[in-house]
C-alpha cells in the first residue's frame, strides 16, 4: 500500500482541491458532536465543580491528570483494529460498532458523575471521570481511524476534518456554557444530566443508518446482541480501573503524596522517560527486516512501523507535536479557575462559553479547513502556533482588567479562534503522518504522545501557579507554543523511507 510522505511535502502546497463530501461531512459533523460533548465535563467543568466544593487548587490540578487517559490510547487502539463488538458490528461494521459502545459508555460515565456530584469521596469522582475519558477517547480512536480509510489525502481531509471539528467544539462549547448556566441554575447534578441526555443524541442517529457490511441484515437483533454485550464490557471495564485507581491511590499515598507535595520535578523526568526509551530503541528498529517479529506483532508492530519508517527524525517529530498544542492545554484547566477568581460569575463565564466562543471556534476552524487545502503545511503550522499563543497571552491583559463581561468575550474569542485554527491543522498534519495501513493505532500514537506533555505539565499546573502566579503561567504556556515554530525547518527535511528504498 502506498504511504503517505507528508513531511517531505510540508514546503509544497497541495494539488488541486477534491470535490467537497458534503455527506461525509454531515457524517464527521455528527460523531465530532458526539465527542465533543464529554471533554469539557471532565476537565474544565469539573475543575470549577470540585473548586466550588472548596477542593485545593493542587488537587485541581491533580485531576487534570484524568486527561492523561486519551495520551494513552495507543494502548488499547490496537483492539479496535483487530476485534468487533458483539451484535454491533455485525450489521454496522467494525468501527460503527466501536463507536455505539463508546456512546453506551460515555453517557453511564455522565449519568454517574451527575449522582455523585456532591464530590464528598474524591475518590468515586475521579473513577468516574475516568470512565468518562476512556470511552471519549475510544469513540475518537474508531471515529479517526475510519476517517483516515475513508480520506487519505490532504485535499480531502481539510473539509472532513473541518466538519469533525465543528462539531466537535461546537458540541463542547455546548456543553462548557450549558453545564455552567446549568448548574448556576438548579445545581450540578442537573448539568451533567442535562449534558447526559445531549451526549446521547449521536447514539440513535447511527443506529438508524444503513449498513455498509456486505450480506448484514437483522438489525433489531444485532442491536439487542450489542447492548447486552456492552453492558457486559461497560461493568468489566468499570470493576478494571477502580482496581488499578486503588492500586496508583495507594502507591501514591505510601510514597507521601499529598496535595502540598511538588511534583513538578517529577512530572518533568517522566516527560522526559519516553524520549529516552525511543532513542535507545531506534537502532534495533532500523534494522528490523520485514519479517522480524517486532513489525509483525499485532500489539507494538503498528508503533514500530512508525519509527522504522522516520528514523531518528522521529524524535524530532515527536518533540514537535508535544510542543505544538502545549499553551491550549495547560490553559484548558486553570483558564476557569483563574476568571472566577477575577470575580466573573458561572452565568458569565457560560454565556462567554456559548455564543462567542461557539463563533470564534468555527471560524478558526473554518479557515484552517479552507487554508490548509490550498497553502503549504509548514506556512499553516506557524500561524497556528501564533494564533494559539496569543490565545494564551489574552489571559495575561484579561487578568489586569477591571471586571466587564465585554473583556471575557474578547479573551474568550481570542483563544477559541487559536485553539480551533490551531487543532484543524495540527489533525491534518498528523494524519498525513500516519501509515495507511495502520490508520487506528498510528493515528491514536501521535495524538496520545502529541498531549502526553502537555497534560503531564497541566496536572501539576495548580502547584505551579501557587509559586509563579497566574501571569507567569500563561505567559510561560504561551511562549511553549511559539518554539514550536523552531521545529518546522527541521520538519522539512525528514523524509520516511518505505521498503523499496530502504
Amino acid at each position: 500500500m502506498t504511504e503517505l510522505a507528508a513531511p517531505a511535502a510540508l514546503a509544497e502546497p497541495p494539488s488541486a482541491p477534491a470535490a467537497i463530501d458534503r455527506r461525509g461531512m454531515a457524517l464527521y459533523g455528527v460523531l465530532g458532536f458526539a465527542a465533543g460533548h464529554p471533554f469539557y465535563m471532565f476537565s474544565t467543568v469539573l475543575a470549577l465543580r470540585l473548586q466550588a466544593h472548596g477542593v485545593a487548587l493542587a488537587v485541581i490540578g491533580f485531576f487534570a491528570w484524568v486527561q492523561l487517559l486519551p495520551t494513552l490510547k495507543f494502548v488499547w487502539a490496537p483492539l479496535l483494529d483487530r476485534y468487533a463488538i458483539p451484535g454491533f458490528s455485525r450489521f454496522y461494521g467494525q468501527r460503527r460498532g466501536w463507536m455505539m459502545l463508546a456512546q453506551l459508555g460515555i453517557f453511564t460515565s455522565l449519568v454517574a458523575m451527575a449522582l455523585t456530584a456532591g464530590d464528598a469521596r474524591l475518590g468515586i469522582t475521579a473513577l468516574f471521570a475516568v470512565l468518562l475519558a476512556f470511552w471519549t477517547t475510544t469513540l475518537e480512536v474508531a471515529a479517526d481511524a475510519w476517517r483516515i480509510e475513508l480520506y487519505p489525502s490532504q485535499d480531502e481531509q481539510g473539509p472532513i476534518v473541518a466538519a469533525n471539528l465543528w462539531g466537535y467544539r461546537g458540541a463542547m462549547v455546548a456543553a462548557g456554557s450549558g453545564a455552567l448556566l446549568l448548574a448556576d441554575w438548579g445545581g450540578w447534578t442537573a448539568a451533567y444530566l442535562a449534558i447526559a441526555a445531549a451526549a446521547f443524541l449521536p447514539f440513535p442517529i447511527l443506529a438508524a443508518m444503513r449498513s455498509n457490511t456486505p450480506g448484514a441484515r437483522d438489525r433489531l437483533p444485532a442491536l439487542v446482541t450489542g447492548v447486552i454485550a456492552s453492558i457486559a464490557i461497560l461493568g468489566a471495564t468499570a470493576a478494571a480501573t477502580a482496581a488499578i485507581g486503588w492500586v496508583i491511590l495507594s502507591l501514591a499515598a505510601g510514597a507521601g503524596i499529598d496535595a502540598g507535595t511538588n511534583v513538578t520535578p517529577w512530572v518533568l523526568a517522566c516527560c522526559m522517560l519516553p524520549f529516552l526509551l525511543m532513542a535507545a530503541a531506534l537502532p534495533q528498529i532500523r534494522r528490523a527486516p520485514p519479517h522480524a517479529r517486532i513489525r509483525r506483532s499485532a500489539l507494538i508492530g503498528p508503533y514500530v512501523d512508525f519509527f522504522w519508517r522516520y528514523g531518528f527524525g522521529a524524535l524530532t517529530l515527536m518533540a514537535f507535536v508535544s510542543l505544538y498544542r502545549m499553551g491550549d492545554v495547560l490553559a484548558l484547566n486553570l483558564s476557569k479557575p483563574m476568571i472566577r477568581d477575577l470575580g466573573y460569575s458561572l452565568s458569565q463565564i457560560g454565556r462567554a462559553d456559548s455564543v462567542v466562543a461557539l463563533a470564534a471556534s468555527a471560524l478558526g476552524v473554518g479557515l484552517a479547513g479552507w487554508m490548509v487545502t490550498r497553502h503549504a503545511m509548514t506556512w499553516m503550522l506557524a500561524i497556528g502556533a501564533v494564533v494559539a499563543a496569543i490565545g494564551n497571552f489574552g489571559f495575561v491583559w484579561l487578568a489586569n482588567q477591571p471586571v466587564s463581561e465585554g473583556l471575557l468575550y474578547i479573551a474568550t474569542g481570542a483563544d477559541q479562534f487559536g485553539n480551533g485554527f490551531a487543532g484543524a491543522v495540527f489533525v491534518v498534519y498528523l494524519s498525513l503522518l500516519v501509515n495507511p495501513r495502520f490508520p487506528g493505532a498510528q493515528y491514536a500514537f501521535l495524538t496520545g504522545f502529541a498531549f502526553m506533555l502537555p497534560r503531564l505539565l497541566s496536572g501539576a499546573g495548580g502547584s505551579i501557579v501557587t509559586r509563579i502566579g497566574y501571569d507567569n503561567f500563561f505567559l510561560l504556556s504561551g511562549a511553549l507554543s511559539l518554539f514550536a515554530v523552531v521545529f518546522l525547518p527541521l520538519l522539512a527535511q525528514i523524509r520516511p523511507r518505505s521498503e523499496e528504498n530502504a
